[in-house]
């Protein structure tokens, strides 16, 4: 019966151990600000250009919220007509905007 514990304790410090390692591993894949705003346009072109592409990022991410007050806002936010432009994105409307 020890033996049997012991070994789980052992498998389970192994585990922990591992899980603890990966954590302070950096991503395999990290991007620069640049790399991240092409994937971005790229993503966007895609989901803009591509309605099956679309229609499946929809039910993935606003499917479990079908039901809720919140599922049209989410849909809504796919809506590729009225995208902000390159110029413009990160200003503020100019009601926002201090005078």
């Amino acid at each position: 019966m020890a033996r049997g514990l012991t070994g789980i304790v052992f498998a389970a410090v192994l585990i922990a151990g591992a899980g603890a390692a990966l954590a302070q591993t950096p991503a395999a894949h990290d991007e620069t600000p640049q790399q991240n705003v092409k994937a971005s346009q790229q993503y966007q072109q895609l989901l803009c250009s591509n309605p099956k592409f679309r229609q499946t990022r929809i039910d993935k991410e606003c499917g479990p919220l079908q039901g809720s007050q919140f599922y049209d806002s989410c849909v809504a936010s796919f809506n590729c007509d009225k995208q902000p432009s390159d110029a413009n994105w990160r200003q503020a409307p100019p009601s926002e905007t201090i005078k």
